[in-house]
Formats: C-alpha cells, sequence, structure tokens
C-alpha cells in the first residue's frame, strides 16, 4: 500500500451568486474578491488538503458564458493539472450545466476530479447553501481509495447533496436549493452524514491514458425548439444563416416531429448542404427513437442524427467540440453515434 499524502486541491472562481454579496445601497449582488471568499469560509482552513485558490479577472455572470471562457477555463486546469489532485470550479447556476458538459468533452481521457458547484444564495446570507456545495466539493475533489486513486476522475456537478456527471445534468428550478438533476443517469454520489459513493456508476480511472485537450470550438451551432402552429417562414429564416454548421432539433416524445412536406424539405437541405442536424427530445427523460413512430422515420430518413438521450446542454457543447476538432463528416457522423464522456446511452 502507498503512503498517501496531503491532498491538493484547486479552487477555481468565475463568477455567479456563490461569491457575491449585498450591495448595501442598492441591494443588488456584486464579486467581491478572493480574500473576502477566504473570510466567509473559514471552514476552508481547518480541512486537511492544500487549498489553492484562482479566479477569472473580472468574474463573470454566468449568462456571459461562452466558448472563449471554456476555454480560458480548460487552460487554467491544464495548466495546473500536474501540481492538483483535483479541482474545485465555482460557477453561477444558469449555464453550469453548459460549462460542465463542454469540459467533459475538451478534457478528453481526464483522470482527475473537476467537481463545479455554486449556490442559490451568497456565500455570506445566513441560509447559504454555498456553504455545504463548497465544502463537500473540495471533499469529494480530494478523495482517494487506499492506493491514492481518484474516486471520481471526471468532470461532475455538485448540488444539494448529490453528485452528478457534468453532462448528464441540467438545472431544473430557479428557486430551490434542490438546483439540478440528472434525469437520465443515476447521480454517483449522495452527501449526508457520509458520502456514498455508487462506484459502479462512475467512469473508471485510466492514468494510462494521456489527458488529451480539445480547445477549439466551433460555435456555428443552433437549437430549433419545435411546438405546435410553428411558421415554415420563421424555419426557413432561421435555418438560412450562411454559416450555420449543425443544428439540434428538440422534437416530441421519442423524437417525433410534424408531418409536414416542407419541414422535411428544408431538413433534407440541410443535410445536403453538410449540415449536421441532430435529434433530441424535448422531455426531461427519456431518449430519442426515430425507428418508432413514421413521425420520427422521416426524419432519420433524410439524414437526421439521433441525439439519443442526451441533454440539450450536452448535445450542444459535444456538436461545438466535435466540430472544432474534425471537418470530416465520417469522423462527425461516429463520434455522434457514440458516447464519449458518458454523455449518451447507445442501444445495444
Amino acid at each position: 500500500m502507498e503512503n498517501i499524502s496531503r491532498r491538493k486541491v484547486l479552487i477555481i472562481y468565475t463568477g455567479g451568486t456563490i461569491g457575491m454579496v449585498a450591495n448595501m445601497n442598492t441591494g443588488a449582488l456584486e464579486n467581491f474578491g478572493l480574500n473576502r471568499f477566504l473570510e466567509m469560509v473559514p471552514e476552508l482552513n481547518r480541512m486537511d488538503y492544500d487549498i489553492s485558490l484562482k479566479a477569472f479577472d473580472p468574474p463573470i455572470d454566468s449568462s456571459d458564458m461562452e466558448p472563449v471562457r471554456w476555454r480560458e477555463l480548460a487552460e487554467m486546469i491544464i495548466e495546473n493539472y500536474d501540481l492538483h489532485d483535483g479541482f474545485v470550479v465555482l460557477h453561477g447556476t444558469d449555464t453550469m450545466a453548459y460549462t460542465a458538459s463542454a469540459l467533459s468533452f475538451m478534457l478528453e481521457n481526464i483522470a482527475k476530479p473537476v467537481i463545479i458547484t455554486g449556490s442559490q444564495l451568497p456565500i455570506g446570507a445566513l441560509r447559504t447553501d454555498g456553504k455545504e456545495n463548497l465544502l463537500t466539493s473540495v471533499e469529494i475533489a480530494a478523495a482517494c481509495d487506499l492506493s491514492g486513486r481518484p474516486i471520481v476522475p471526471e468532470v461532475c456537478i455538485y448540488f444539494d447533496s448529490r453528485l452528478m456527471r457534468g453532462n448528464r445534468t441540467t438545472k431544473i428550478n430557479a428557486e430551490g436549493f434542490n438546483a439540478f438533476r440528472s434525469f437520465n443517469y443515476p447521480s454517483l454520489a449522495h452527501a449526508g452524514i457520509d458520502i456514498h459513493y455508487s462506484t459502479h456508476l462512475i467512469r473508471p480511472y485510466r492514468p494510462e491514458l494521456p489527458l488529451c485537450p480539445h480547445l477549439d470550438l466551433d460555435d456555428r451551432v443552433m437549437v430549433l425548439t419545435l411546438f405546435p402552429g410553428i411558421r415554415r417562414d420563421f424555419i426557413e429564416a432561421a435555418l438560412s444563416a450562411k454559416e450555420l454548421r449543425a443544428v439540434v432539433i428538440k422534437t416530441f416524445g421519442a423524437g417525433n416531429a410534424p408531418q409536414k412536406p416542407w419541414l422535411v424539405d428544408a431538413i433534407r437541405e440541410l443535410s445536403r448542404c453538410g449540415v449536421h442536424v441532430v435529434n433530441i427530445t424535448q422531455c426531461s427523460e427519456g431518449s430519442v427513437e426515430m425507428h418508432r413512430y413514421e413521425t420520427g422515420l422521416q426524419l432519420l430518413n433524410v439524414g437526421v442524427e439521433p441525439g439519443f438521450d442526451s441533454t440539450i446542454e450536452s448535445c450542444v457543447t459535444k456538436l461545438m467540440v466535435i466540430l472544432g476538432a474534425t471537418q470530416d463528416p465520417a469522423e462527425i457522423h461516429a463520434l455522434l453515434n457514440r458516447s464519449i464522456a458518458g454523455e449518451v446511452t447507445i442501444p445495444v
């Protein structure tokens, strides 16, 4: 058995409610510095880990998170990868699931924990959920087995006692502390008096595989949500963007769309022009099965790819990373139809 040295954890603050304080004059929430943050959470000094902190300068609201910021965050993790055993990313909740999904694809073969968390109330509020989320995330990022191997070597979101695979997670609640859920994959751990890990659900530790960064993202992706009465002229206008490379269609039920010839023709034309179209369901839970009904089969027949049980956050960011890595249609097709980082369940 190896001796386990003191674990090293890097906390990266990107912005968000967890690091804000109310302005005494206006009442509006404003970011405060790292020194103030440490004052707010003195419990960090009692943890038996070497904890370092870095921050975006300036911090940003999560509504302003975008691919260039994902690259900045990924580069911070890569630069510190060999110096730390785990990472905690503090992030606003609104786009947290997008960032978690993006990092899971950008940091291929990651063998260390990246735990993303935040809060619904500022860290200094009396009833804040921020302290528990932060302290437990640090503990999970540092957790290892008796041989010193990390227990959770993947990108995750921790929130309200649940540890979830990042690219399986979506925000479901704007007010409650239970802000996130993973509908199509079980939680990886639950935190109560103890933290109980479901190790059979966690991606295996593969230190022999080198970390393979994918930092070039192509943002020429759009999302089209179908609804009863959707207009032909609106769809045709949206799909006529000259530089469009991929479309995510959020369809009904198991992947169904209205049987309108003009809609099928528009999608067929996209495929003919080399635009990749991926079908995911609007339902929170479940998967598209385009073979099941004629209304789904019509999409399959004009070149639409199945998104399986992907979340919208995962599907969009996966496309951005794939399109940033290759322009080969065959390679793009192959990558869309396999699970890269545990993001989808592929039918046998």
